[in-house]
């Protein structure tokens, strides 16, 4: 006679960057342990990889195309499954503002994190009287291969351009429209390096003003007894 199934849980949660609500249950035994591997493995491609398999596995609603979320969809939602399958808190270590160099530990609750949206923030950016293009957030995948920070000052020009070329959705005026999907990598390329300095500084502020996982926490320092205010940014933050 075979062993009986073990019934798992579904919850409800919705992505932030659409809203759409999506089903998922908590990690398994077997999620637990390519997680485990994967962080010990400090290799980003690898925790990458796993959060991602760990993710497809645990969500249930078909259609979710996890490598095509906005980093901090990703986020997210891998903070929500991992909180219904170890813990609603989490404990973190912070270095103490104030001295630079003491660590003090805090616990946060897993449900207080959300993701932040800045007022300043827009998708779509005017390039001229005639011209918009509306750009579309970064996945996983496109940060973690270019591994960079989106700076108007970065000397490596082309991981820089080819994070803009990625994260380009649409171009239009008032008659046409062009899909990046239609367009050939060397003809994105061609159009983003007619742009000139004003233009780059808009692209630069979407890439600055994008939403962002963040939690700001109160913590003492246990040498100076200095208070101070941290704010937690990205997923990494709350796995120290």
């Amino acid at each position: 006679m075979p062993l009986p199934k073990i019934s798992t849980p579904l919850y409800e949660m919705e992505i932030p960057s659409t809203g759409k609500k999506i089903k998922y249950r908590p990690f398994l035994v077997r999620e637990e342990k390519i997680l485990i591997m994967a962080l010990e493995s400090e290799n980003m491609k690898q925790i990458t990889s796993a959060i991602v398999q760990i993710l497809g596995d645990c969500i249930s609603t078909r259609g979710v195309k996890i490598k095509d979320l906005a980093t901090f969809d990703i986020e997210y939602i891998f903070l929500n499954v991992r909180a219904k399958s170890v813990g609603e808190s989490v404990e973190v270590n912070i270095i103490c503002p104030d001295d630079a160099e003491t660590q003090a530990k805090t616990t946060v609750d897993i449900d207080n994190i959300s993701v932040q949206r800045n007022p300043e923030h827009e998708q779509i950016i005017r390039l001229d009287d005639e011209l918009s293009m509306k750009m579309k957030y970064p996945s996983l995948d496109q940060f973690i291969e270019n591994n960079f920070e989106y700076n108007s000052n970065d000397d490596n020009v082309d991981k820089s351009l080819d994070m803009i070329i990625s994260c380009v959705d649409m171009i239009y005026n008032k008659e046409e429209s062009w899909s990046s999907k239609d367009c050939t990598h060397k003809e994105l390329k061609d159009f983003v390096e007619q742009m000139n300095t004003k233009q780059l500084k808009e692209i630069e502020n979407f890439f600055a003003t994008m939403p962002k996982l963040m939690h700001t926490v109160n913590i003492t320092n246990p040498n100076t007894n200095v208070d101070s205010e941290v704010v937690l940014e990205g997923l990494a933050s709350f796995f120290t």
